[in-house]
């Protein structure tokens, strides 16, 4: 099974990366945490956010692998306390359903992403920018793990 985060944005600062890859590398390898960067759409001048915003979805949702379900980050998606996303994490091992995390970029997701995600999830009511996600999602998929594994990390 393989946890996907996938994400409109590329050339993140350093400290993001950095704190993207000591998440990911914490995790085992039968349970794989994996980032995918796309290009954002063109939003320079002129640019029309609402069409840059659609042109993401279109390479949000192909960058799905099939048969992955998709949860889109979303401001006013459902709000769960980490031993919640832990038993949710539980049940997707259970599964082994690839799990896909959609991160949408400066204008969020385009509407058909929503629509064809199976769970819309909010990291916080707090407004995060979109290249802080990456490193917070992978923090709490950490940490649910730990929890379902009795680690020391989640106290």
């Amino acid at each position: 099974m393989r946890l996907r985060i996938i994400t409109v944005g590329q050339r993140m600062p350093d400290w993001i990366a950095q704190g993207f890859r000591e998440y990911a590398g914490r995790f085992p390898p039968a349970l794989g945490l994996e980032l995918r960067e796309l290009p954002p759409g063109d939003r320079g001048r002129g640019g029309d956010p609402s069409r840059a915003c659609a042109v993401e979805g279109k390479r949000l949702l192909e960058a799905v692998p099939k048969g992955a379900r998709m949860v889109a980050l979303d401001v006013e998606g459902r709000q769960e306390t980490t031993p919640q996303v832990s038993r949710r994490l539980a049940g997707w091992m259970q599964d082994g359903q690839d799990v896909a995390f959609l991160v949408g970029g400066a204008d969020g997701l385009a509407a058909d992403v929503l629509d064809a995600s199976h769970d819309r999830w909010s990291l916080s009511p707090l407004t995060l920018p979109h290249m802080l996600v990456r490193v917070v999602l992978a923090e709490q998929l950490y940490r649910a793990w730990t929890i379902l594994e009795n680690h020391p990390y989640h106290r």
